[in-house]
Order: structure tokens, then C-alpha cells, then sequence
């Protein structure tokens, strides 16, 4: 009897230490293994994925546990967020980040298999839908959304830039179902069938458009910053293993804080150290992750962008991806708020976006030059000739960042107004009297 109750303990104590389902895992019995689900590419999510890794500042706070285990970190990077929530429901992930529309697929999905997720963070966030964008090929002759009807558009079914891409539809009074054909494809898919031409147009989120713009392999159709509504990513765990190891994710949210602070103190640097991680360039990493960057950096979980998440359930039920969500539910900010302190939470889910700017990143410099008016940019690029690695301007409407010679210029009287897209262009010149569009390199002169 004493034997058989040795065994029945012993086991007992072995499912305790692998209740969470072969993720938070046990290796020799003090050893822990966490594993995080990230998207190296995704660059919004890199203060909870590719950032964090490289500073290896979550590794530190487990060792600050002194608990009596040894943690190992398995970090498992993927293209969306899918894999991640199909990991997470069969227990093999504990912590995941991804964009809102896959966030709310993750909490339907763990409800539905008994695995509920949480929404303990945010990553990166544009308060106007700036991360998702809608590009065609450079030569292409669609000008405008109202262009893709009847056409080829390769998007990522479920994703944040799906759902950007159906509300622009539909605002444009297309119906997103019928009035297009829609290729469910990866995004490294849909670029190459971008640029093999087999698709029009490709809707993706960050950081697809950026690159492909900078490879000069796109321009922009629709920026999704015109549909003025939040778009963001942020960081989910499984409500299992928050409740059993809630040191543990404490300690993720405390590591993930410090990365955004950093990222945020060193955005040139942390741009490198992403590019480094990715093969992404470095210029591109900073439109999206820089000083005045399309996204912005903080951990905290705003109210715009949880109302933001429940606009975001009407859309995915009616591609019937979902059900009903309980938002309220998944949200769960009380990890974080124990990980910051109440003062340090309360300040950061006060923070607002730092105002737009144009921005010059010379080349062998470790810091940018950042500039009051485009015109003023323009003038410091045509005098410093092949001496600039990237310039950056706002949208003269949306805000968007957007590479200065990528931009659609237009002159107005002295103005000189950038414009990610060619039909914003347009709309303002038909609204302004006398106002032109121009190349970049009639800009560079005028302003010169």
C-alpha cells in the first residue's frame, strides 16, 4: 500500500509539472521549459518576440526568480498567427503574440477547446489602421480601391490586413466576398505572386508593403490608416498556464516593458539588432519601428484599442471565421499591471503616439535628423546627395511614414505635401486649387 501511494504521489506530482500540455515542460525535474510563439517578421510584435529574444532580457528575469527551477526559453518564430493559436489550443505554446483579428481567432478557438487564451499585452499599435496596407505592382495601372473589382487580391484570410482590406471594400462599396477574388496565401506567398503578376493587388500587414516598396517591387493602392480605425498587436497566453506559473508570465510582461523601453530609447539600435535577426533591412524595420515609426510601442492595454478589438468581431463573424467573442473576458490586464506597478501601468496607459515628423537616417550615423516640415527634409537630402540611407515623411493626411521617395508629392503654392498614395494625391489636388502632383525629383529641386 505504501508502495502503490509512493507511485499514485509521484505521478501526481509529474502531471502538475507537465499540466501545461508539453510547453511550460519539466526536463530533469528542476528544469522548466517556457515556450514562446513569435513572428520574426512581423516587426510590430518585437518587443514580445524578435527584440526581446536578441536583448535575452526574459531569460534574465526567470534566472531573477530563485525559485528552485531552471528555466529554459524555446522560442518557435512563425510567418502569422494561426500556428501560433493551434499551438497554443493543444497546450504546446504558453505565450504567443499576433495582430488583433488572429487575437480574437485565438480567444474564439481556446474557448471552444477548452484551452481559454488571455490578452495580457499589447505590442506595437497605430490608433488610425496605418500597419495594414494594400500595394500593387510599380506598374500597375489601378490607382485606386475602387479599381480591384473583378480582380486578383492575395490576403491572409483572418488576418489583421484581411480585415483591413473588407472594410475598405465595403467602404468603397464593394462587396468583399463577391466583388474580388480572394487568395488565401502566406505572405512570402503573396508577394512572389504579387510580382509573378498572377495576383493584382496584395493586402498584408506590417512588414510586407514596407519592403516590397523599398524593393521597388510595389507601390501603395490604399493605406490603412484612411480607415482611421486602431490596428494593433499583442501578446496572449494560455489561461492555464497563467494561472499555474503567473511568476513566470509576470516575468515575460517585466522583460517585454524592458525591451519596449528600449526599443523606444534606441530605436536605430534596435532596428539593427531586428534586421540582424530577420534579413530584413534595417531601413525598413525603422519606418515601422523608429522614433516616429507607423507603429507604436507600448505594453499597456488602452480601452481605443480593446473597443477597437470588439468593432473588429462583426467583421469576422460575417466571414463566418467566428462566432461571438467576449472580449471583456479575454482581456486580462491584471498580469501586467502586478509586473509594472500600478504607477508605471497607470503612466503608460496614459502615453500617446509622439507626434509625426520627417526624419533623415545619414548614412554611417548613429542617430536621424528629424525635421519640422517635408520641405525642410527635401532640402537637407538634395544637398547631402549619396551621403542618406533612408528619409522618412508623414502623410500630409493619414500621418502614414512613408519612404520620401516612394511618397506621391504634391505642390501647393510653397507647400510641398507627401502622400502614400497616389489616390489621397489626387483627392487633395482635386480639392485645392493650383495644386499639382510632382516627381520626387521636381520636389528635391523646388525644395533645393
Amino acid at each position: 500500500m505504501k508502495r502503490t501511494a509512493t507511485a499514485a504521489t509521484a505521478a501526481l506530482l509529474l502531471l502538475s509539472l507537465s499540466a501545461c500540455g508539453g510547453s511550460a515542460r519539466a526536463g530533469d525535474g528542476n528544469t522548466v521549459t517556457i515556450t514562446v510563439g513569435y513572428q520574426s517578421k512581423t516587426i510590430n510584435t518585437v518587443t514580445a518576440g524578435t527584440l526581446l529574444r536578441s536583448l535575452g532580457y526574459f531569460e534574465q528575469q526567470l534566472n531573477a526568480l530563485h525559485d528552485g527551477h531552471t528555466y529554459k526559453v524555446d522560442w518557435q518564430d512563425y510567418a502569422t498567427g494561426a500556428p501560433i493559436t493551434a499551438q497554443m489550443t493543444a497546450g504546446k505554446i504558453d505565450i504567443g503574440s499576433m495582430g488583433d483579428f488572429p487575437l480574437l481567432l485565438n480567444a474564439a478557438r481556446g474557448k471552444q477547446l477548452g484551452r481559454p487564451t488571455r490578452l495580457v499585452s499589447v505590442t506595437g499599435y497605430n490608433l488610425r489602421g496605418g500597419l495594414n496596407t494594400v500595394v500593387t505592382a510599380p506598374d500597375s495601372k489601378l490607382t485606386s480601391l475602387t479599381d480591384l473589382k473583378g480582380k486578383k487580391v492575395s490576403t491572409s484570410i483572418g488576418s489583421a490586413a484581411d480585415g483591413t482590406l473588407v472594410r475598405a471594400l465595403q467602404r468603397a462599396g464593394i462587396d468583399p466576398d463577391k466583388g474580388i477574388s480572394k487568395l488565401n496565401q502566406q505572405p512570402a506567398v503573396g508577394a512572389s505572386a504579387l510580382s509573378a503578376g498572377s495576383v493584382d493587388a496584395l493586402s498584408q500587414f506590417v512588414a510586407w508593403p514596407g519592403l516590397l516598396a523599398y524593393q521597388g517591387k510595389a507601390k501603395v493602392l490604399y493605406d490603412g490608416a484612411q480607415l482611421n480605425l486602431p490596428t494593433f498587436h499583442g501578446v496572449t497566453a494560455r489561461e492555464d498556464f497563467a494561472q499555474q506559473r503567473p511568476a513566470v508570465l509576470e516575468a515575460f510582461l517585466k522583460a517585454q516593458a524592458k525591451a519596449t523601453d528600449y526599443l523606444n530609447a534606441h530605436p536605430l539600435t534596435a532596428a539593427e539588432k531586428v534586421a540582424e535577426a530577420t534579413g530584413l533591412p534595417a531601413e525598413v524595420v525603422y519606418l515601422y519601428n523608429g522614433a516616429h515609426g507607423i507603429a507604436t510601442f507600448d505594453p499597456a492595454v488602452k480601452p481605443a484599442l480593446v473597443s477597437a478589438l470588439k468593432q473588429d468581431v462583426s467583421v469576422l463573424k460575417a466571414a463566418k471565421l467566428t462566432g461571438d467573442v467576449d472580449v471583456d473576458s479575454f482581456v486580462d490586464d491584471q498580469y501586467a499591471k502586478k509586473a509594472f506597478g500600478s504607477t508605471d501601468y497607470a503612466q503608460r496607459l496614459a502615453a500617446a503616439p509622439p507626434a509625426s515628423a520627417s526624419e533623415v537616417w545619414a548614412k554611417g550615423s548613429e542617430k536621424t535628423t528629424s525635421f519640422a516640415t517635408p520641405e525642410e527634409l527635401l532640402a537637407y537630402v538634395a544637398k547631402h546627395s549619396g551621403g542618406i540611407r533612408a528619409a522618412y515623411v508623414p502623410d500630409a493626411t493619414t500621418h502614414t511614414l512613408w519612404f520620401a521617395d516612394k511618397a506621391v508629392w504634391v505642390a501647393d503654392g510653397g507647400q510641398l505635401l507627401p502622400f502614400v498614395t497616389q489616390a489621397t494625391a489626387l483627392g487633395y489636388v482635386d480639392a485645392h486649387d493650383g495644386a499639382q502632383v510632382l516627381s520626387y525629383a521636381d520636389a528635391l529641386r523646388r525644395a533645393s
